[in-house]
């Protein structure tokens, strides 16, 4: 698949790139997405819930009434999930929401979302670009660019640049990466995916393992 390379002024190189169909080519597999984005989401949630019981609940043990004769139900301490102020029967307790998933259905998982986003033209290739310092306005000059500036969009650098990433981290819709730390979710919750020319080997490596 041969696609264009753009410089950060939006305009054509003269240049094309050829994506590897073994990467970018494939048939997405959608179960494969939806584990890993479940995966992905479980992970995030701290599990920090926690209900008292009715071990827990501060309160007298004396029994309530007496057993027999007053034509109620039989009561123990107030204590009881029956009464306002009783403990929770089965209620959360604090657990993780973490589960595995094998390496391979993983990577394939990678693999679909980038055919996808290849699939519905919503992916860029970009010429390698830094910054002098840190700087937002900067960065928005690109986004600008490249039509992108109100929509959703991931960067995925070559390597670690610290420049641009600080440019862009006060922007909300828009979030920097490296090819070693793309995942399934951060490319599906982007409207447009942007790959630096840099970027473009490690992840067929990383994806080809």
């Amino acid at each position: 698949m041969e696609v264009k390379v753009l410089d950060i002024n939006g305009k054509e190189t003269g240049r094309t790139v050829s994506l590897s169909d073994s990467v970018f080519g494939i048939e997405p597999n959608n179960h494969a997405i939806y584990l890993d984005v479940k995966q992905y989401l479980a992970n995030q949630r701290q599990g920090t819930h926690k209900a008292k019981e009715r071990a827990e609940v501060t309160g007298s043990t004396r029994k309530v009434k007496k057993q027999k004769g007053t034509g109620t139900a039989r009561a123990g301490s107030v204590k009881s999930p029956l009464f306002k102020g009783g403990g929770t029967v089965f209620g959360p307790r604090p657990r993780s929401y973490s589960f595995k998933l094998n390496k391979n259905l993983k990577r394939l998982a990678r693999k679909s979302a980038l055919a996808l986003k290849a699939k519905e033209s919503n992916l860029v290739v970009l010429e390698d670009f830094n910054f002098d310092a840190p700087n937002t306005k900067n960065f928005v000059n690109v986004l600008k660019a490249l039509g992108l500036e109100n929509k959703k969009s991931l960067f995925v650098l070559g390597d670690t640049n610290k420049n641009v990433y600080l440019s862009s981290r006060n922007l909300k819709a828009s979030t920097v990466v490296t090819n070693s730390e793309l995942s399934t979710y951060a490319i599906l919750n982007a409207n447009n995916l942007v790959l630096l020319e840099s970027s473009l080997e490690g992840i067929v490596e990383n994806l080809s393992k």
